[in-house]
Parts: structure tokens; C-alpha cells; sequence
């Protein structure tokens, strides 16, 4: 999952970041708004976690925009001011959730799990394709009924992949969004994980899936019978 995380106070910034990222979460940070309203609009993320007060535009300021501007992306904010006039301006702006400071990073991620879920609809979380079945819930991959055992990075790369058969992503769209923008464009750890998942599903009947673009990237194969 990747998450667009604004938050301007370092200690609480750490901590989360790492929490996250622990869960598998691939986290883009930046610790002002106006920042984080440009990655917002430029990017695609599977949720936002904002800060209300941070630099430049605030939390509410960034919720409101992009919904203004038809961003339906599940965003829950975060706030040290728990009073009832802030929640209900943040979900009357159209905030998924809310949590106040003080929180445990455990709560966040329940909290995320289930905006984003909320968001894509039960249905969507189980995506098929030809042999390979993918939980985004349980984090479970199989192929013709066998589990896949997949590390972190392997399981969100093969779910980018899954989620458009036919797209071709070019190497720097999957870099940014499965390890974010602090990997040196030029590092192959791209191809060298796309290898890891290619050995691993080949196998047990998921051989050719997963296509190489010569000079751009790679693309999961399309057979039209996605569900």
C-alpha cells in the first residue's frame, strides 16, 4: 500500500514512518503542505495521512481541495487537537477517519487498512488473474491453490502489477510507488525482485505472466478474464 504521510513533527514522523513501513506500507513523507498538495495531485496513492497543522497548507485546506477537485482518495487526518468541532470539520470536509495524538501506530494501520477497504469494496481486495489469486486483506498470494510465499516488497510489486493486466509500467512508476523516492533511479532492484516473483510462481503454473517490456519496463499479461 502506498501512503502519502504529512506530518511536520519529526519525533511523531519517525516513529510512523517506521511502524509503517514494517507492515509493508511503502510511505512517501514530506513535513509541510504545500508540499504534500503537490505530491497529492501529481501522484497516486492508496491513502493519505495528514496532519491538520502542519506548514504551509494545512490539513483541512489539502482535504479540501482535492475534494473539490473530485480526488477521492480514502484520507484520514491527524490532529493533537481532539476537540468535537475539529472531527466533525474534518469529516464534514470529507475525511475518511480521524485519530488523535497520542496514538498507537498499530491503530493507524488498522484504521488505513480499513478506509482503504471501505474505499475499494470487498470485492476489489480479491484480485484473479489466469492461476494467481491475491488477498490485498490477508496479504495472501496463491497460484493454482498453492501458496506463494512472498516477502513484502515481492507481494506490493505483484499487486501494482495485478491491479491494471496490460498496463506497462516503466521502471521509475514502479520504483516510486513499491519503494518511494529515496531508491536511486539507476539501482536494479526492480528487475532483481521481478526475477524473485517470476521464480517463485513459474513454478506452480503462473509461468509468463509477468512480461518484460524491452527498454520501458514490465506489464502483467492480459488474458481478459479478470475479476
Amino acid at each position: 500500500m502506498h501512503i502519502l504521510f504529512i506530518e511536520d513533527e519529526a519525533k511523531i514522523a519517525n516513529f510512523v514512518r517506521a511502524g509503517l513501513k514494517e507492515q509493508g506500507f511503502v510511505v512517501d513523507y514530506c513535513d509541510n503542505g504545500d508540499e504534500g498538495y503537490r505530491r497529492a495531485l501529481d501522484n497516486t496513492y492508496d491513502a493519505l495521512v495528514l496532519d491538520i497543522m502542519v506548514p504551509g497548507k494545512d490539513g483541512l485546506s489539502i482535504l479540501k481541495s482535492l475534494r473539490r477537485q473530485g480526488h477521492n482518495v480514502p484520507i484520514l487526518l491527524l490532529t493533537a487537537r481532539n476537540e468535537l468541532d475539529d472531527r466533525l470539520e474534518g469529516l464534514n470536509l470529507g475525511a475518511d477517519d480521524y485519530i488523535a495524538k497520542p496514538f498507537f501506530v498499530e491503530e493507524l494501520i488498522a484504521r488505513l487498512h480499513a478506509v482503504v477497504r471501505r474505499s475499494a469494496g470487498d470485492r476489489q481486495n480479491l484480485l484473479c488473474v489466469g492461476p494467481l489469486k491475491l488477498d490485498r486483506i490477508a496479504r495472501e498470494v496463491t497460484c493454482d491453490c498453492q501458496i506463494v510465499e512472498l516477502t513484502s516488497r515481492e507481494f506490493n510489486l505483484l499487486e501494482y502489477l495485478m491491479r491494471s493486466p496490460g498496463r506497462v509500467f516503466t521502471r521509475t512508476q514502479i520504483l516510486e510507488h513499491i519503494w518511494g523516492y529515496d531508491f536511486n533511479p539507476s539501482t536494479n532492484v526492480v528487475d532483481v525482485c521481478v526475477q524473485r516473483i517470476r521464480k517463485k510462481i513459474d513454478g506452480i503454473g503462473g509461468a509468463g505472466w509477468i512480461e518484460s517490456i524491452r527498454g520501458v519496463g514490465y506489464r502483467f499479461r492480459d488474458d481478459g478474464k479478470q475479476r
